[in-house]
């Protein structure tokens, strides 16, 4: 994409920083709580081994970080639906100021111009181009947004449960990808 190109998209966005906002917020939440549900799930893991040790099951422990679980999901997806919702709202809204300019910008144009471009291929790039447009924002922006805050919630997870090991992953992870 064309650097000015992409700055026109850019002023676009411009008008709908605010929400824009909490596109990034909600994704962030939505990725803190899924992050967190494998912590969970380990724990859950730890105290059915401890109840294998110890001959007896730890019924309350269990159902209490299955609930818990659950509720990191439904969180999770609470704020991820929050996010789409958003994000929807912000490509809406910027597809009707794009239509609304591509409409002005064919009506100042002379008429030698729609002679020598047939009708329909004018239409057909106008729509193919703006539909790409739209689908770039409402789904590959959300998912930049949401992979950039999972590789860092997953990384500050990694860190809280044990540091060396993530330090060891880190290491490798680019030393594989050189090999590969």
């Amino acid at each position: 994409m064309k650097t000015h190109t992409f700055k026109r998209l850019l002023g676009y966005l411009k008008g709908h920083r605010l929400r824009l906002f909490f596109v990034l917020l909600f994704a962030s939440v939505s990725t803190i709580f899924t992050v967190m549900a494998p912590f969970v799930i380990g724990k859950v893991t730890t105290t059915l081994f401890d109840s294998i040790r110890d001959g007896v099951f730890y019924w309350e422990t269990i159902l209490w970080l299955l609930a818990a679980l659950v509720c990191l999901y439904l969180v999770s997806q609470f704020f991820s639906f929050l996010q789409g919702f958003h994000m929807a709202k912000v490509t809406a809204n910027v597809m009707r100021e794009i239509r609304s300019d591509i409409d002005g910008k064919m009506h100042r144009l002379k008429l030698n111009y729609y002679d020598t471009h047939t009708h329909g291929d004018i239409l057909s790039v106008i729509t193919n181009d703006v539909d790409t447009i739209s689908q770039t924002l409402n789904q590959s922006l959300s998912q930049i947004i949401t992979s950039i805050t999972m590789v860092v919630g997953v990384v500050v997870m990694m860190f809280t449960i044990n540091w060396i090991m993530t330090l060891v992953v880190l290491c490798i992870v680019p030393i594989a990808l050189v090999l590969i």
